[in-house]
Order: C-alpha cells, then sequence, then structure tokens
C-alpha cells in the first residue's frame, strides 16, 4: 500500500487567497503546495489529504487541486476551533486553533496507512520526500516512527530570525527530543540562538525539525488520548497550542514509539519574511532550469 501526504493547510483561514501559502513561487506560477505534490507523486505516494477549514473548500478545489486531481487521489478533511472529539464532552469554546497534531487528528477517518505530514507552506525537497516515502513503505509500524532532519545552515533565512526544532539522537540516529530554538539567525560569522536576551552558540550542521514527520496510522489513538490530557489541563489557556513535537516527545518519554532521523542535505525555502519570496522564486527558477522540474509544473 503507497503512503499518503497530509498537507496541513487550515491555517488559511478566513484571509484566503492572500496568504504566503499561495503565493506564485514557481516560474510558472506554481505554489508551494504544487512541488510539494509534485515531489510527492515522484516518489511513490499514493494519494494526499489535505486539512483545511470547511469555509474555503470550495476555493481551496478552484484554486488549488484542480491542476492535480486526475493525477493523484485528493481528499479534504476540516479543523475547525471546536471540532468535537471522542472523548471529551465539553470541549473549552476558543478562537484560536489547537494547533498541528490537532490537525493531524482531524485525518484519522480517511487515513488507514502510512503517512507522512507536511506543512502547506515549506518546500522540502525531492530527496526528502524520497527518504520519507522509503521509509514509510519499508519500516513504519506501530511503534516507529520518523522525522526528516535538515541541516540548520540549509533551513535559515538571510532577512531575520527563525524558530526551529533541533533535535537529539542516539548512535543509531534515533530521536531522543525535540527542543524548540527561537530567534536563530547568523551572529557575526556563527549561527546562534537568543534565550531572552542571552546569545547562545549552535551548530550549523545540527538536525533540525521542519515538521516532515512520517507516521504509522497508530499514531491517531495516541494524539487522541494525549489531547484529552491536554485540554484538561489547559482549559483556562485560550492560546495554549497541542504541536506534534509535543505528542512524539512524550512517546519518547513513555518509551511508547521510536522516531528514526532520516538526514536530508536538501535546501529549505520558505517565505518566513516578505523579503524571502524574491530568493525562493530565484532558486525554483534554477532548479527547472536544471531540469529538477518541468516548467510547468503540471500541464
Amino acid at each position: 500500500m503507497k503512503p499518503t501526504l497530509l498537507v496541513l493547510a487550515a491555517g488559511m483561514g478566513s484571509r484566503y487567497g492572500g496568504l504566503k501559502q499561495l503565493d506564485d513561487v514557481g516560474p510558472a506560477g506554481e505554489t508551494i503546495i504544487d512541488y510539494a505534490v509534485y515531489d510527492a507523486m515522484q516518489t511513490g505516494f499514493g494519494k494526499v489529504v489535505f486539512v483545511i477549514r470547511e469555509s474555503f473548500e470550495t476555493a481551496f478545489r478552484e484554486q488549488i487541486t484542480t491542476k492535480f486531481k486526475d493525477q493523484i487521489p485528493v481528499h479534504f478533511v476540516h479543523q475547525e476551533v471546536n471540532t468535537p472529539i471522542e472523548g471529551i464532552e465539553d470541549l473549552p469554546e476558543r478562537t484560536k486553533p489547537w494547533g498541528t497534531a490537532h490537525a493531524v487528528l482531524m485525518a484519522a477517518p480517511v487515513i488507514q496507512e502510512p503517512f507522512a505530514v507536511v506543512n502547506a507552506d515549506d518546500f522540502y525537497g525531492r530527496d526528502s520526500f524520497q527518504v520519507m516515502s522509503n521509509f514509510l513503505s519499508e519500516k513504519a509500524a506501530t511503534s516507529h516512527y520518523c522525522m526528516v532532519g535538515f541541516v540548520l545552515k540549509n533551513t535559515l533565512s538571510k532577512n531575520g530570525s527563525v524558530s526551529r526544532g533541533v533535535c537529539s539522537m542516539d548512535a543509531s540516529n534515533m530521536l531522543q527530543d525535540v527542543v524548540e530554538r527561537t530567534k536563530i539567525q547568523r551572529d557575526e560569522g556563527q549561527v546562534v540562538y537568543v534565550d531572552q536576551t542571552t546569545k547562545y552558540p549552535l551548530s550549523e550542521e545540527a538536525l533540525v525539525s521542519m515538521n516532515l514527520w512520517g507516521f504509522h496510522p497508530s499514531i491517531f489513538e495516541h494524539i487522541r488520548q494525549q489531547f484529552i490530557e491536554f485540554v484538561a489541563a489547559n482549559r483556562e489557556q485560550p492560546k495554549a497550542e497541542f504541536y506534534i513535537p509535543l505528542v512524539v516527545n512524550q512517546l519518547l518519554q513513555t518509551v511508547e514509539a521510536q522516531v528514526s532521523v532520516l538526514p536530508t542535505t536538501e535546501q529549505w525555502y520558505g517565505v518566513t519574511y516578505k523579503e524571502d519570496k524574491a530568493s525562493v522564486q530565484q532558486s525554483l527558477a534554477k532548479l527547472a532550469e536544471q531540469g529538477r522540474y518541468p516548467n510547468p509544473i503540471w500541464t
């Protein structure tokens, strides 16, 4: 059974149509989503599932998936702020989304096979999808998941600081921990992160998470159980968010799962700052010139 690509796109929300995820960044007007789906198709994925908000499904179908819907099966699931969850009778009312792990949980009804999770606004590169597809097809198991580890220096922006999940691994490249570091940037020839007002050095060769995870469908029940606990602990915290690394770290601590880190040397691209867009466009145009992608991608 071919693995599935799960694209987290619900964050586009009510401002759909004006967000960076839908910017034209490819030489023929492609979005970053187009590259993700194309790379997934080329590396053996069998279907695509989008997590979106119900209010813009029609627009999303017309502007995004109509380009490739005849080439790979496409499914939609909805993440709403107050979507009912089995096991929680009185989900607190709030306006802020519950986070990426909650978004993944929304796809449980339509995914019964190993799957990869990606952000809608990150360009991960062909090799990243290939190593992920290989793992999901050959090694994914009920207690064995994975993530793609990017070299930190390949994920920085020239236009400002970024936040990254820095990975700790054992000698077998098994994940031990993911620690979120904020305000990462180059400073006087080295890479540093800022904690409050103090700067700390980071190895530019460190592997970091870009939210490219690979899971067996067994993860859904783990997420549901942890979400029940998360809601109970955060009823009075309307801005608390339930992130994928929180789930993974708890599974590692309780030894309920192991996570392989799959290194890649791919260059990550993303529009963290508006000034990033021009350099992303230039880089993707160069990839097309080198023949790594057709121009246009969809014909």
